[in-house]
């Protein structure tokens, strides 16, 4: 048979989200910092699209705007909303009258006014003058990117008095330090590469083992704990002597063994882990990225006697309207056909932008009250009353589908009088107690985590032990379980934690 190329034809369906819905399903997983960075962005590509003033917003409050008003339209999100969904053959032609599209206009001013009572009706205040807006624009303006940890060693390394020749040498080394600000290849295997004696570099990497943070540069633990120890002038101690003779003992916590090596007791060599564990084991950790997280509360629940009252907030998401400038453009008989078609279509997408930031808040907010009507005992007494809750739960009741609820909390954090929580984190699995009733892995995990805090360290409790404990409390579990909940707590297994 021939070969060559060939020109076929096939039919088959496939399911396209609209962009509008895309926008719309985007705008509501985005956490505010960056719900308000996008909407930042449509103001500039939209022009018919503009912020409220602060002191509009004010007066539409004083000028009666209703708080118990609730919004005009909930639309879901599963669709795109139905007054949006324009029909080609309902469109005048342009040399019909301007006036035809005075309806439109009267949607659309209703809207404005629906939105602007939404914002009304919430308990956290709107910004209050000027001064406070400027105030809130410094603070946005003020988030910088910080400094990461191989941007402070050549910092260091151009403030150092090395030449330039052990300069280049000591910028590759740089260059080979992880985020963790350990060195990820031995002098030998530099030298192999550039040809530079590994003596040449062994110095140069001395020199920048001295930078700070204490530790960096150190090929391994050992060596870093070292570092940190010389630093502080501790060379003559028994925490020197451990970490340089006694690294892998250390390890698996043989304090009996440590102490005759040392010809020591095993309290002073007690005494001496406790100070160990004080050092630093990654010297990097404080330049890594993820220790920078801003978190904005979402949802803000307060108390009011036994009751718990929930409201999003709306104070650092902007207040859009249609501008009345290109209003009244679309008012003018002298505009082309272009002008007018340009101007109707930035209309739309503006309603449908400011439509889906009412859409998003009403999800949230419903999502929201539905997690705090099932998690009451939570946030009126603690993790421990946490109940098992999935999305599909919270879906059914508030009308979407779980992979909506699953898009409103990603990355959205709620303030409770328990404390500020991710939304996720009232998502748990159940485990069944004795009773019939579930309890949240959570509340098992704290429980757990208790246990542990209470227990005798000369006589560290097992798996096994902790498995009979929660049995008489009626709650049944696994070993292994148990094991898994220990290890995500960070708790060593009970021959580790014994303490002589």
């Amino acid at each position: 048979m021939a070969q060559g190329l060939q020109l076929s034809q096939r039919l088959t369906q496939s399911l396209v989200l609209a962009p509008q819905l895309q926008q719309s399903l985007a705008l509501l997983q985005a956490p505010t910092l960056e719900l308000k960075a996008l909407v930042e962005q449509e103001l500039q590509q939209n022009p018919v699209l503009e912020e409220a003033a602060v002191s509009e917003v004010e007066l539409q409050e004083k000028d009666g705007a209703d708080p118990d008003k609730q919004p005009a339209e909930q639309v879901d999100l599963s669709e795109p909303p139905a007054d949006l969904n324009f029909d080609p053959a309902s469109e005048k032609s342009p040399n019909e009258p301007i006036d035809d599209f005075q309806a439109e206009f009267e949607r659309l001013v209703q809207m404005d006014q629906e939105w602007r009572d939404h914002f009304a009706q919430t308990n956290i205040p709107m910004r209050a003058s000027a001064e406070a807006e400027e105030k809130r624009q410094f603070m946005f303006d003020s988030l910088v990117a910080s400094t990461s940890l191989q941007e402070n060693l050549l910092e260091q390394l151009r403030e150092s008095t090395l030449s330039e020749q052990d300069r280049q040498i000591g910028e590759m080394l740089i260059g080979n330090i992880d985020d963790y600000g350990y060195v990820q290849a031995t002098p030998e295997e530099l030298t192999a590469t550039t040809g530079v004696p590994p003596e040449k570099i062994q110095g140069v990497l001395k020199v920048i083992q001295s930078f700070d943070p204490p530790g960096v540069g150190a090929r391994d633990l050992r060596e870093c704990l070292l570092i940190q120890l010389d630093r502080t002038k501790q060379q003559d101690t028994l925490e020197y002597r451990i970490v340089r003779d006694f690294m892998e003992a250390l390890g698996r916590r043989r304090i009996p063994e440590i102490a005759r090596g040392t010809g020591t007791e095993i309290d002073e060599v007690q005494d001496a882990l406790e100070n160990i564990a004080r050092l630093e084991p990654r010297p990097g950790r404080s330049f890594l990225a993820d220790n920078d997280q801003f978190v904005l509360p979402e949802v803000f629940v307060h108390r009011n006697g036994d009751e718990f009252t929930v409201s999003t907030n709306n104070e650092h998401i902007p207040h859009l309207r249609i501008s009345n400038t290109y209003k009244d453009l679309m008012s003018q008989g002298e505009n082309s056909s272009e002008v007018r078609n340009y101007i109707r279509e930035k209309i739309r997408a503006g309603k449908f932008l400011i439509k889906s930031l009412h859409q998003r808040q009403q999800t949230i907010l419903s999502i929201a009250r539905e997690i705090v009507s099932r998690q009451h005992e939570f946030m009126a007494k603690g993790v421990a009353f946490l109940k098992p809750l999935t999305m599909v739960q919270v879906a059914e009741v508030v009308g979407v589908h779980e992979t909506t609820v699953s898009r409103a909390v990603s990355g959205k954090y709620m303030q409770t009088p328990q404390g500020i929580f991710e939304m996720k984190y009232f998502f748990t699995a159940g485990i069944q107690t004795a009773s019939g009733s579930g309890m949240s892995n959570t509340s098992v995990k704290d429980m757990i985590d208790e246990i542990f805090k209470n227990e005798n360290p000369a006589k560290p409790l097992s798996d096994h032990q902790v498995v009979k404990m929660l049995s008489e409390k009626g709650i049944v579990i696994a070993r292994r379980t148990v094991a898994k909940y220990r290890t995500e707590l960070n708790i060593l297994p009970s021959n580790l934690r014994k303490v002589y």
